[in-house]
Parts: structure tokens; sequence; C-alpha cells
């Protein structure tokens, strides 16, 4: 089915990600092009991908992750693809197993990857990144992302698929207000996600869900392990839910008083 010497494609998408993207850009230099989707960048970021001579970039409004992600699919020229986010970076050794698998001759489509959190430059071991994994390369041909899904998107894959043994670096946690700021987006956009879908706000859930979301992160999934780390962390995605619930209570007041049809609010929401 495939033989040696399988091209690969690196994609990314970004919006202000100087800090991070440098990292990820040079970790990405093996593959045969790089092509980064930015939604038109404030901080330096378009500048630099311009700049650089091995990456494309292309400029494009941002609608949500799962739309700006399946833009950014279909510009790959090869089959094989290696999606990245702009706060990953591959060691070495996993590029080495990445060049390794496409060229083994797998039937398996699409690949797992664990990922080593880290918390400024500090390795995070519980707060449930113990157990975190992502599509991270895979054959073009044989997935696809849930519509539906429009934040933390889901990929539909084609037939089977297999995890590589190296773990992913996520240098997610800069500092305490681009974290949060990311975790409070996601929440924002989870509320559009759930309104499209019929879900309803109600105050019971806006009170118990962050409980025990912060419990689940820091208890069960043993943030109290990472100290410090894992409290923030448990806090900040207990933060999230609150975000969603308010978000989701303030869509569907607009919803009851405006005379913009549904698609219009939740486009402007977005």
């Amino acid at each position: 089915m495939n033989g040696p010497n399988e091209k690969i494609s690196a994609l990314i998408i970004t919006y202000n990600e100087i800090g991070y993207i440098e990292k990820c850009i040079e970790s990405m230099v093996f593959a045969d092009e790089i092509v980064v989707v930015d939604s038109y960048s404030t901080d330096g970021t378009f500048e630099y991908l311009e700049n650089h001579p091995k990456v494309k970039v292309i400029q494009r409004p941002f609608e949500n992750f799962t739309d700006q992600k399946s833009f950014a699919l279909r510009q790959a020229s090869n089959d094989w693809v290696l999606f990245l986010d702009a706060d990953e970076v591959l060691t070495p050794k996993l590029q080495n197993e990445i060049q390794h698998t496409i060229n083994s001759g797998t039937q398996k489509n699409a690949f797992w990857f664990y990922r080593t959190f880290m918390f400024k430059d500090e390795k995070v071991f519980f707060s449930g990144c113990q157990t975190d994994k992502n599509y991270r390369l895979f054959r073009k041909s044989k997935v696809a992302f849930a519509k539906d899904k429009i934040v933390h998107e889901t990929l539909n894959v084609i037939g089977e698929s297999g995890t590589l043994k190296t773990k992913l670096i996520h240098y997610s946690y800069k500092d305490y207000s681009d974290f949060k700021g990311k975790i409070l987006k996601y929440g924002r956009m989870k509320a559009i996600e759930s309104l499209r879908k019929g879900r309803r706000f109600s105050y019971a859930k806006l009170v118990i869900k962050p409980i025990w979301k912060f419990f689940n992160y820091y208890i069960i999934r043993l943030g109290l392990l990472d100290g410090f780390k894992g409290l923030v962390l448990s806090y900040i995605h207990a933060r999230g839910v609150v975000e969603h619930y308010k978000a989701l209570k303030a869509l569907e007041t607009e919803t009851r008083t405006s005379t913009a049809p549904i698609k219009t609010i939740l486009e402007r929401a977005a």
C-alpha cells in the first residue's frame, strides 16, 4: 500500500503565537512542506511565518477550530499529514519515529500522540495530563473533522488507528493570563456548540459542573500531586466551565430578545 520515501505535509493554525510558534516550526522542518493558516495575528506571528523559507502561510478569518483546521487540511499536498498546535514541539526522537512510521508500509490510517504537558518550563505529571492524547499524524484521504464540534475538534478516521511511543511536548501554559484566556475562549465557543445542539442553561449546572470539574482534575486525576501547578490548572479548567454556562445563558437571552435569526446570533458570537 505504501512504501519508503513517503512525503508528509505539516500543518498548523495560528493566532498570536509568537513565543510558541518558533519552536514548533523548527521541530517540523523535516516535513516536505509546512502550511500555516493564520487568523490575522497582530503580534508578529504572521511576519515570522512569512519570512521563514520553509513555510507557506495563508491568512484567513477564524470562524471556529473545526472550520479552520478543515480548511488547513485541504491545503496539504501530500496524503500523510502531521497536524500540530502552535504550542506543541516534536523531539528529535519523535521526528524519527514519525518518519519511520510513514515509511514502514503501515496499514494504519491515523496515529494518537500522548503529550507531555509543560507548566512554563516544568513538567506536569498528573492533573489529567497522564491520559492526554490526540490524533496528530494521519492520512488526509482517510479522515475528516466532525462538523458538529467547533472546539476540542474531533477527527473521524476510516480504518485502524495506532499510537506512537514517543510523547509530544505541549507548552500550553506560558503564564496564568495566557492559559486562562485560552480556557475561557474554549468555554465561550463550547456555549455556541451547546446552543446549536439544543442544550439549555440551568443554574444547577452553573454551580455543580464547575465544582465537579475542579474535583475531577484536582482529586480524581491527581492534580494535588502536582502541587501549586495542579491547583492552578484545576481552578482554570473549572473557570472554563463557568464561562461556558455564563455564555450559554447570554446567548439564550439574546435569541429570545433579538429579532436577528439564531444563525446570525451564533455567527456573531463566534
